[in-house]
C-alpha cells in the first residue's frame, strides 16, 4: 500500500452526491482543502437552509460549514454540470446507487469523465451486488475500472474537528486512487493507496454487521469477564470471517489487516459513536430494530448488509457464524 503525496492538492471542482452525516463531513473537509464544492441534497428545503446559514439541518448541527461549499438540488445534476465536474463523490446509501447511478448514466460520456469516488459500506439487497458490479451493470465496465473507493475508520463528527484520520484508498486503476489521495489529503487526513477495490469495498460494508454483533454483547450487560471473551472475541473471529468471505470473492487477505479492515473493524465495534454498534446496542437492551431504525436519525447500512450477506454465505458455502446469527 502506498504512502500518501506530499504535494500540494491542486484545486478542484467537486460534486457530493448525499447530504447525509458522512457526505457532509466529507464535504466540508474538501471545501477546507480550498476544492470548489457542490453538495447535492434530493431536499429543497436543504439547499435553501444551507445556502443561507451554512449549517446542515440534520446532521452536525452545531458545525458551521466551509463557505467553499454550495448546496444544490434538488433536482438531479444535469449534463453539463457533470461534465464541469473534476470530482463526483457519491455519499449515498447502498440501497439507493443504482437508481441514482441509472438516472446519471447519460452524463457520464465523452472524453473527460469525472473522478468517480464511493464511500458507502454496504451490499445491495436482492441482488448481493458490491458497488463495484452495480457501476459496471448501470455505467459499464469503463466506469467501473476507473471508479475509486475510499474506506477507514472515520467518524464524520471528528471528521470536521480536524481531528486525525487515515484510509483506504483503492481503485483498478492505481491512478485514479493516486487522484483521489491528492485530493483528500491533509495532514490531519492521509490517505494510503491500494489496487483491492472488491477487497476495501467487502471490508468496509461487513464490518458493520459485526459491530451490531457487538454492540449487542454490550447491550446485554456482560461484566468485564464476559466481555473479555465477547467484544473482543467477535472482533477477532469477526476479522477471520471477513478475511474468509473476501478471499472467497478473489480479494487480497493483506486488506483487510489494513485500515479498511482491522483498523475500521476495531473502530467500529468499540465506539458508541458508530451508528451500527448503536442499534447492535439498543437491540441488546430489548427495543424492537424497527423502532431503533426509525430514530436513530440516520441510515446504519449493516441492517441491510445482514441480509445480503446471509444469502451471499449460503451461495458460497461459507462457515461464518457471528455473520450468520447477526441477520
Amino acid at each position: 500500500m502506498s504512502t500518501p503525496s506530499s504535494s500540494p492538492t491542486p484545486k478542484s471542482r467537486v460534486l457530493v452526491l448525499g447530504a447525509g452525516n458522512f457526505g457532509s463531513c466529507l464535504a466540508d473537509h474538501l471545501g477546507d482543502c480550498e476544492h470548489d464544492v457542490f453538495l447535492w441534497s434530493r431536499q429543497a428545503s436543504f439547499v435553501e437552509y444551507f445556502n443561507v446559514h451554512h449549517r446542515n439541518p440534520d446532521y452536525l448541527k452545531d458545525h458551521v460549514f466551509s463557505t467553499n461549499i454550495q448546496a444544490v438540488g434538488p433536482e438531479m445534476p444535469t449534463k453539463e454540470m457533470m461534465q464541469g465536474m473534476d470530482v463526483v463523490l457519491f455519499a449515498i446509501p447502498t440501497q439507493g446507487l443504482r437508481e441514482t447511478l441509472t438516472k446519471l448514466r447519460p452524463s457520464l460520456t465523452g472524453e473527460k469523465l469525472p473522478l468517480m469516488i464511493f464511500v458507502n459500506k454496504g451490499i445491495e439487497t436482492g441482488t448481493q451486488a458490491l458497488t463495484l458490479e452495480i457501476i459496471a451493470d448501470t455505467c459499464g465496465g469503463e466506469v467501473a475500472r476507473g471508479a475509486t473507493f475510499i474506506s477507514g475508520p472515520s467518524f464524520a463528527k471528528e471528521i470536521v474537528r480536524r481531528q486525525p484520520t487515515s484510509v483506504s484508498v483503492a481503485s483498478l486503476t492505481e491512478s485514479q486512487a493516486a487522484k483521489a489521495s491528492e485530493v483528500f489529503h491533509q495532514p490531519w487526513f492521509r490517505c494510503y493507496t491500494g489496487g483491492d477495490p472488491i477487497g476495501l469495498e467487502l471490508a468496509g460494508a461487513l464490518k458493520n454487521v459485526y459491530a451490531i454483533a457487538a454492540g449487542m454483547a454490550d447491550g446485554l450487560g456482560f461484566e468485564n469477564n464476559t466481555r473479555a471473551s465477547s467484544v473482543p472475541g467477535l472482533i477477532t473471529r469477526g476479522l477471520a470471517e471477513m478475511t474468509k468471505i473476501g478471499t472467497a470473492y478473489g480479494a487480497s487477505p493483506l486488506t483487510f489487516l489494513g485500515l479498511a479492515g482491522v483498523g475500521d473493524l476495531f473502530l467500529t465495534c468499540s465506539s458508541p459513536t458508530s451508528r451500527n454498534y448503536t442499534v447492535g446496542y439498543r437491540l441488546g437492551k430489548g427495543e424492537k430494530l424497527e423502532d431503533i431504525i426509525n430514530t436513530l436519525g440516520s441510515v446504519a447500512e449493516g441492517v441491510t448488509t445482514a441480509k445480503g450477506l446471509k444469502q451471499i454465505i449460503d451461495d458460497m458455502d461459507i462457515s461464518a457464524s457471528i455473520a450468520t446469527e447477526v441477520e
